[in-house]
């Protein structure tokens, strides 16, 4: 099996944020002083170990996450792109997305990531309750979200992914299609639209707030779909609308592409030229990852075994609506259809997966049940 030649992603990782949310799990750190300089330092000093590993592939997407990546300025994030672009062959259409909290949006600094190559901008948005956003533990306010659409487009972004959570504690079905509104109402081209879920190791945890019972949450993802669909915007993923570009990067990832990943706490997976496919991570902590010399950031390498395999890509590839094609799974993971080919047929017996020979995709009951389906593909 050769690496897909189809798409080589680039995830960023900046962790630092200014209020750690109580619903986060991710690696991200409250700010104290941005070590802007030192940390893109140690990005490239990274990149110029892992480089290798792309084996002369083309990047096709750049996504820099966190934390709050809006937070470094426009001369960090442009020093950071051309450090990647003279070590790393980029497409020429690539497609590089920035996470932006709207409480720190200025249109100057939006122009400035604009002109240092980010073309596709993420805003955290999450809701345009003020109560709501306090009770998520957010810094910005319903009026701050409204003028971040609005500096994003006078800095030149014509495609603008609006991040919103339904699902929120004490919310009402009126309030949650209340907030689908107002986004639509923005016009951006992508929607990221998913409910809010209690993960380990947050506050909300230890403290759970009382979220919308079961009953209301189906009804709002109901009627929210409806009026989606109505707007004009595609489901294409479990919690991805676009009437626009559909987020490249984040479809390789659901495709079960190869990746790359810089910074403190990234994940990254790639398929190495003799077909095995490995998933590694950066050292967690940023001043242990600042300090690392170059071929010291990874902290943890795994090679996936032929289950592993193909559990990962079925965890993936049935979050997409359309699916993914019987052939991509070869492709993917080097491993003969066969592998799984009973255990799709029993769920298509189920009625949980189609009958589509040439396509695995859930039906509306096994999307229902995703989790479910997807955990017949791994080992017991």
């Amino acid at each position: 099996m050769k690496p897909a030649a189809d798409a080589l992603g680039l995830y960023i990782h900046l962790p630092w944020c200014e209020k750690k949310c109580p619903y986060c799990d991710f690696n991200s750190h409250e700010r104290q002083d941005l070590p802007e300089e030192h940390y893109v330092d140690a990005l490239l000093r990274d990149l110029d170990h892992d480089v290798a590993l792309a084996d002369e592939r083309r990047i096709t997407s750049i996504f820099i996450g966190g934390g709050t990546p809006s937070l470094f300025s426009a001369s960090a994030i442009d020093r950071l792109l051309q450090g990647v672009s003279v070590r790393l062959r980029l497409t020429g259409d690539i497609e590089i997305t920035l996470e932006s909290n709207p409480g720190s949006a200025e249109t100057g600094k939006f122009a400035g990531f604009r002109a240092a190559g980010v073309n596709r901008l993420s805003l955290g948005v999450q809701s345009f309750h003020d109560a709501s956003l306090q009770a998520l533990g957010r810094i910005h306010s319903a009026a701050q979200a409204l003028r971040a659409v609005d500096a994003a487009r006078d800095a030149g972004f014509d495609n603008l992914n609006l991040d919103l959570m339904h699902g929120l504690p004490g919310q009402s079905v009126k309030e949650g299609m209340d907030d689908l509104q107002r986004a639509m109402q923005l016009a951006p081209e992508h929607l990221s639209w998913y409910q809010l879920t209690i993960e380990a190791n947050t506050h909300f945890y230890s403290a759970p707030p009382l979220l919308p019972v079961e009953d209301s949450l189906a009804r709002l993802e109901e009627e929210g779909g409806a009026a989606l669909t109505a707007g004009g915007f595609m489901r294409y993923e479990v919690s991805a609308y676009a009437r626009g570009d559909r987020c490249r990067h984040n479809l390789n990832y659901w495709q079960f592409g190869d990746y790359l990943a810089l910074g403190a706490g990234a994940h990254g997976k790639i398929t190495q030229s003799d077909g095995s496919v490995w998933r590694y991570a950066k050292t967690r902590q940023p001043d242990a990852y600042m300090a690392a010399v170059a071929g010291a950031h990874t902290s943890q390498q795994r090679l996936l075994g032929a289950q592993d395999l193909a559990g990962e890509f079925m965890l993936n590839g049935l979050r997409l609506d359309a699916g993914v094609p019987v052939q991509r799974f070869s492709e993917a993971t080097g491993l003969a259809y066969d592998a799984v080919q009973t255990t799709v047929a029993r769920l298509a017996e189920e009625g949980l997966l189609r009958t589509d020979p040439d396509v695995l995709c859930t039906t509306p009951l096994g999307r229902r049940f995703l989790d479910n389906v997807v955990a017949r593909f791994f080992p017991d």
